[in-house]
């Protein structure tokens, strides 16, 4: 009987590979990757053109992708809102005549929107040699290799009246992680805002603020710390869980809830950046009762006036959040306060929650008690603070006893 299955359907037929295609491949597998890449790529590729269908040279081509292009670039160019406000950002920072530096090209968007509000000449910056070669293509395939041009340096290598011929007017980055410091913002921009940039230069974004407010979040602790497997204690190992990166998806899965406002923690100046550490403790405040589990830290960055991004719960833009896992949940009412103290040193946030919580209601009791007891002639009251008379001299109020 004649074999009915035709060839492409046969599974089992291991179709012979080009002899030229497998010579690239082989090569491609020897490359260094001290280039970032490049020359392996340009060998998988020629490969691929010898054998569309080759398989090894297509798992290496991917894995090579991976490993040097960030996979969060293509949520981030799908992100309708955040390019929209860097596009009006960029409109109205940039003049005409203007020299622009763009930090982190990526695929050459925000250096492109430059172009577009009419700079004199943008100068986009990205180390990634692979990215960078994409970047000159897509800048090539919308008409403006000649106002943008691509360095295939990190900015701190890049030198004036080499790699630009004179200083920026206007400073344009997208550099930050999901608590705006982990991609080395502040140190980049502290740089580039000194040596790279004419003084009074514009910069987008012009700030950013770090905040914290308190969440009850069941379906993310069940995904970061499940109590159990098959009936089995799992709890000594969520001290392995202490700080959880949420992607989108986790986050829209997360259940999470607001059980209290926003708190500032620190606000950063990316217009005169600083490198300088920070420490503050801070008092949250619960505004709804429920079970407290995490503190979620989340941004705004303000990229021209009335115009800003954020990561925040309302959120539904490309970025992750960053959530700092309590060890135990614990109750509580409205009105309850937990202290935390939150510290970065320009590069890294830590944030630490106090073990006790001052409740609402037994802070009134303990008042109401002081109140009800008090002596009949308590401490004098501290002395007011001293009237400044125009004179330039002083007087202080004399103490008035307690009544």
């Amino acid at each position: 009987m004649p074999d009915r299955q035709s060839p492409v359907s046969d599974r089992t037929s291991q179709p012979q590979a080009a002899p030229e295609a497998e010579g690239f491949v082989t090569l491609a597998k020897s490359e260094s990757l001290a280039d970032g890449g490049i020359r392996t790529a340009r060998l998988l590729s020629r490969a691929l053109q010898q054998d569309p269908h080759h398989h090894e040279a297509q798992v290496l081509r991917e894995r090579l992708h991976q490993t040097f292009v960030p996979r969060w670039h293509f949520p981030m160019l799908a992100d309708t809102a955040r390019n929209r406000a860097y596009a009006e950002a960029i409109a109205a920072k940039v003049r005409p005549g203007d020299i622009v530096l763009d930090i982190g090209c990526g695929a050459g968007l925000t250096a492109m929107l430059a172009a577009r509000a009419g700079a004199k000449h943008v100068y986009t910056c990205e180390q990634q040699p692979l990215i960078a070669e994409a970047a000159r293509r897509v800048i090539a395939d919308n008409g403006l290799a000649d106002r943008v041009t691509v360095i295939s340096k990190w900015s701190h290598d890049i030198v004036i009246g080499e790699d630009m011929p004179e200083p920026a007017d206007v400073v344009i980055s997208e550099i930050v992680d999901t608590v705006l410091l982990g991609e080395g913002a502040l140190a980049t921009l502290a740089h580039a805002m000194a040596a790279l940039a004419k003084p009074g230069a514009r910069a987008v974004p012009e700030h950013g603020t770090l905040r914290a407010r308190l969440v009850q979040c069941d379906g993310l602790m069940n995904q970061w710390r499940p109590a159990q497997a098959e009936g089995f204690d799992l709890s000594a190992f969520h001290q392995f869980a202490r700080v959880a990166q949420i992607t989108p998806g986790d986050f829209a899965a997360s259940g999470m809830r607001a059980i209290g406002p926003d708190c500032d923690l620190f606000r950063f100046d990316f217009t005169r950046p600083t490198i300088d550490p920070g420490r503050i403790t801070r008092e949250l405040v619960c505004d709804l009762g429920g079970t407290l589990q995490a503190v979620l830290v989340s941004f705004e960055m303000q990229l021209a006036a009335g115009i800003a991004v954020d990561n925040g719960l309302t959120s539904d833009g490309h970025w992750g959040r960053t959530a700092f896992l309590l060890d135990q949940p614990r109750q509580a009412l409205p009105g309850d306060r937990v202290t935390v103290t939150a510290q970065h040193d320009a590069a890294n946030l830590s944030l630490s929650v106090h073990p006790e919580i001052a409740n609402a209601q037994s802070t009134a009791m303990r008042m109401n008690h002081a109140w009800l007891t008090r002596q009949p002639h308590p401490t004098p009251a501290a002395p007011e603070a001293p009237v400044w008379l125009p004179s330039g001299e002083t007087v202080t109020p004399p103490v008035q006893p307690y009544h």
